[in-house]
Order: C-alpha cells, then structure tokens, then sequence
C-alpha cells in the first residue's frame, strides 16, 4: 500500500481529522509527519491538512510556504506525485507557488463557518476522478481568507487547460451568488496545477466522509479521498 504523509505544521488543527479518514475509513497506509521531519523519497502522496500554520501571521499559508517541508513536497512535485492541500493546505499551496491564484479575505471580512454544495468540474485530478463531471456533494467550510482570485488572463488559462476542479453552487447545481461563500471569483471552490497532480480545495471532505456528520446523510466527501487513494495505487 502506498504511503502518504499528512504534513503537521504549527496551527494545523484539521491533521487528526485527515488522519483518520485517511486511515480509518479509507484504509490507507497514512501518517503524521511534523513539517521539519518531512522526507518526500519516504512517501508516494501527502496530504497538508486545514487550521491557522503559525496562527496566520502576515497572512495565511505564507510562512509554511517556507517550511523545510515545502522544499520536500516541491521536490515531489517534480516526480508528479499527488499532494492534496485543504483550506489551510490549499494557501499553503497557493502561496507556495504550486497552484495558481490566491487565497484573499473572505468578501464578508467575516470568518465563514457553514455547509455548502459543491461541482465537479472536471474529474481529471487525482482529487476528483471518481466523480462525473457536474457531480454535486456536500462539505463544511470553516476559513477566513478562503476569496480564490486570479487575474483575467490566468483565469482563461485555467479554464483552457482544465485545472478548476470544484466550483461552489447551491443544492441544484447552479453558480449563484448566495452559494459562494467567500466571494470567490467564478465561485472557484478548487483548483489543480497544469499537470494535475497538485490539488487545493478550501471546503473540508474529510468531514463529509462519514454519514453520522453530514447533515445531508450522505458520505460523498469522501469520493475525494477515494479518488486520491485510486491514483496512488495507479488504478486506470
């Protein structure tokens, strides 16, 4: 079984909850690695979890941009291994240069704490491949500077090249103002690099992947841990 690591930095607060849906309900072969002891020639995946990295000082993500780790998780970039960051994960990411875009404040300047629905965008992520294109699911989201921006001309690249992942929308699939939470822009949910293998989100499936959490009564969070399992075992 290949081996991924869930990267613990200072302020991570979300690595227990990957950790267990990582290991206890999908099975997979994870473990905690505090940010300094990250070797990537150890492991086939990694995983940055949610919470406040050195208590969002400056702003959020930007100092574990320049942990030790990254260092580590750029290296496994460039064997095109798959590395998922969530919320705080996917700032560390942005900031890290690794994704396009930015994290902002959220539109609300309000820290945004609530269930929302979600679109797959496309299912060619390690993320995202074991949904359809226009699946819709479920997850909490809990962030600050969550407000994904990028400029025009990035933003027509993405679409070209498909790298938006996730979009927000309410229960029917529609892109509408009041399902953005954060006022991202084109309710950008989620994005992954040109070559696919590096996924952000800002919601949290970790935490819709049990049906006794979900007040939708559902565990399709977890298809996105599934998903990311299936590409480390190299499933077609």
């Amino acid at each position: 079984m290949p081996r991924i690591a869930i990267i613990q930095f200072p302020g991570s607060n979300c690595d227990m909850d990957a950790y267990h849906v990582a290991r206890e309900v999908m099975h997979m072969n994870a473990e905690l690695v505090w940010h300094t002891d990250f070797k990537e020639s150890k492991f086939e995946g990694a995983i940055l979890p949610g919470g406040f990295s050195y208590g969002d000082h400056l702003r959020s993500g930007i100092i574990a941009a320049f942990s030790p780790a990254m260092k580590e998780v750029k290296k496994m970039n460039k064997e095109r291994k798959p590395i998922l960051g969530i919320c705080n994960g996917f700032q560390i990411l942005a900031e890290a240069q690794l994704l396009p875009g930015a994290l902002l404040r959220n539109s609300s300047m309000r820290f945004v704490c609530k269930w929302i629905s979600m679109k797959v965008v496309t299912s060619r992520s390690p993320a995202s491949r074991k949904f359809a294109k226009g699946d819709i699911f479920q997850a909490p989201t809990a962030h600050g500077e969550g407000n994904y921006y990028i400029e025009e001309e990035k933003l027509k690249e993405l679409y070209d090249n498909d790298q938006i992942v996730f979009k927000y929308c309410n229960i029917a699939g529609m892109e509408t103002p009041d399902s953005n939470p954060n006022g991202s822009l084109e309710n950008i949910a989620g994005v992954c690099n040109l070559e696919g293998n590096v996924i952000g989100l800002m919601p949290h499936p970790e935490r819709a992947s049990e049906r006794i959490l979900n007040p939708f009564k559902n565990e399709k969070g977890r298809i996105v841990l599934e998903s990311f399992k299936e590409y480390l075992q190299g499933k077609k």
